[in-house]
């Protein structure tokens, strides 16, 4: 691509099973994805709510009519999910994934947030600060889509914390 030219990106359609796609009344979500040199694979380049497996910069193989066929490599990030269980979290939560250098998404209801951690991140010790408002019943936390490098003893024991 040209210096000073932007990445044109394109939507790509991730079908949700059924119990996702129940609860969010949409059988897909869309997300942003940038050309690679293979014909055929995108780089993810957003964060996805509620597509499992995926975090930004994955590479995925896509059918010419754009939906998801496979993944084929991890770009090094995690995405990570929390609720905002209490209005005075969000600052808290804002804050700390500031400290952490995470960039992340908010959905329409300011409830969601889809967070991307890079792989610089020293993610045992922000997990650590994010169960600690998760204990104090302020948020709910979902680990998805974590990098190789934090797969070891790092699984909630309790998926709706």
């Amino acid at each position: 691509m040209p210096a000073g030219k932007p990445e044109r990106l394109h939507k790509v359609a991730f079908d949700l099973p059924d119990k996702i796609a129940d609860w969010t009344h949409a059988s897909s979500e869309r997300l942003w994805t940038g050309k690679t040199s293979v014909q055929m694979e995108v780089q993810v380049r957003n964060t996805p709510f509620y597509v499992k497996g995926i975090a930004f910069g994955d590479i995925v193989r896509v059918r010419p009519d754009h939906e998801r066929r496979e993944f084929v490599s991890e770009a090094g990030h995690s995405t990570v999910r929390i609720i905002i269980k209490g209005e005075d979290a969000r600052d808290t939560v804002e804050a700390m994934l500031r400290s952490f250098d995470c960039s992340w998404e908010i959905d329409t209801t300011g409830q969601l947030w889809a967070i991307d951690v890079p792989p610089h991140v020293d993610y045992s010790s922000m997990r650590t600060a994010l169960l600690r408002v998760a204990d104090e019943g302020k948020i709910g936390i979902e680990e998805d889509a974590l990098a190789r490098a934090y797969h070891d003893g790092l699984t909630l024991s309790d998926s709706d914390r």
